[in-house]
C-alpha cells in the first residue's frame, strides 16, 4: 500500500486523531488517562493462575538500541511534553503473526498491519482478545524469533520490519486505548507506506496529537506461547517506565501475570 502525500496524510491524521487539551493543558498521561482505578481493579481480577512473564529483551552492550522501551509524550515529535508513568492495566495480546503469518506464526519484514488483520486476529484468538477502552494492547509480530532463529538481521535499531500501518491510526483512536506495544524495534512497519521519505510518520501523530505511548522491542514469545495454550489473551499488566525528569521514553521491564 502506498499513501497520498506525506504531508496532506499527516495533515488529515492531526486533525482527526487529536487529543491534546483533551485532559488540560498541563496533562502528562495522555490516553493513559482512560486507565481508572475500576479498570485496574478488574485487570488485577484477571489473574488466575499467579504466572509471571517479563517481556523485557536482554539489554547489553549495544544500548538504549538494544532496550524495551517506552516512547513517551516528549519524544521529540511536535510536543514538550514529558514522560509518564502509569502502565498498570488490562493487557491483551493480539498475536497477528499467528493469526495472518506463516505456519511459524511469524510476519515477513515490510509486512503492514492493517485493521482488518486486527480484527481477524481478535476473532481468531476468541473473547479474551476483545479490545477496551484503557486497554493497553500488545501485537506480535514474530520478528525477533525469526531473527534469533535464522541469526541474521537486526531486530533492535536497523531495517525493514512488520509493524502497525499508518491506516490503523483510526483503530487506535477510536478504541481509545490506554498504550500500544509490539516486538519490533518501531512499532510501525518499515519501510513506510508513503513513496516519498518521511521519518517515523505514526510517531508523530500517535505520540504528538493523540498522547498514546508507544512501546517497543517488548518479548513477547513466552507470554504469547502460554496464551495460545490456555486460549487466554488478557491478563495483569505491569509495565510502569523509570521515572526519568524530562525523558522524551525509558526503559522498562514489564510484567504479565496471568
Amino acid at each position: 500500500m502506498t499513501l497520498g502525500p506525506v504531508e496532506e496524510e499527516l495533515a488529515k491524521a492531526r486533525a482527526a486523531y487529536r487529543n491534546r487539551g483533551r485532559w488540560g493543558e498541563g496533562d502528562v498521561l495522555g490516553t493513559l488517562n482512560f486507565v481508572d482505578d475500576a479498570i485496574r481493579a478488574h485487570a488485577a481480577s484477571l489473574v488466575r493462575r499467579g504466572r509471571t512473564f517479563s517481556l523485557a529483551g536482554r539489554t547489553d552492550r549495544s544500548g538504549a538500541r538494544a532496550a524495551t522501551r517506552w516512547q513517551g509524550l516528549g519524544h521529540g515529535h511536535d510536543t514538550g511534553q514529558a514522560l509518564h508513568g502509569a502502565c498498570t492495566g488490562r493487557g491483551v495480546l493480539l498475536d497477528v503473526g499467528r493469526a495472518v503469518g506463516d505456519a511459524r506464526g511469524e510476519l515477513p519484514d515490510g509486512f503492514a498491519i492493517l485493521e482488518e488483520h486486527l480484527r481477524d486476529t481478535v476473532e481468531a484468538q476468541g473473547a479474551t482478545s476483545s479490545v477496551r477502552r484503557g486497554d493497553l494492547v500488545l501485537v506480535r509480530t514474530g520478528q525477533p524469533g525469526r531473527v534469533r532463529r535464522l541469526g541474521a538481521g537486526d531486530a533492535s535499531g536497523a531495517g525493514d520490519a512488520p509493524g502497525l500501518s499508518f491506516t490503523t491510526l483510526g483503530w487506535l483512536h477510536r478504541t481509545e486505548i490506554a498504550a500500544v506495544a509490539a516486538d519490533t524495534w518501531s512499532l510501525e512497519v518499515r519501510p513506510h507506506e508513503f513513496a516519498e521519505p518521511v521519518s517515523s510518520p505514526m510517531h508523530r501523530i500517535a505520540i504528538a496529537h493523540m498522547g498514546l505511548p508507544l512501546g517497543e522491542m517488548w518479548d513477547l514469545e513466552a507470554l504469547a506461547a502460554d496464551c495460545a495454550a490456555d486460549g487466554v489473551y488478557e491478563f495483569l499488566l505491569v509495565a510502569a517506565p523509570l521515572p526519568v525528569t524530562g525523558a522524551a521514553g525509558a526503559p522498562v521491564n514489564p510484567i504479565a501475570v496471568k
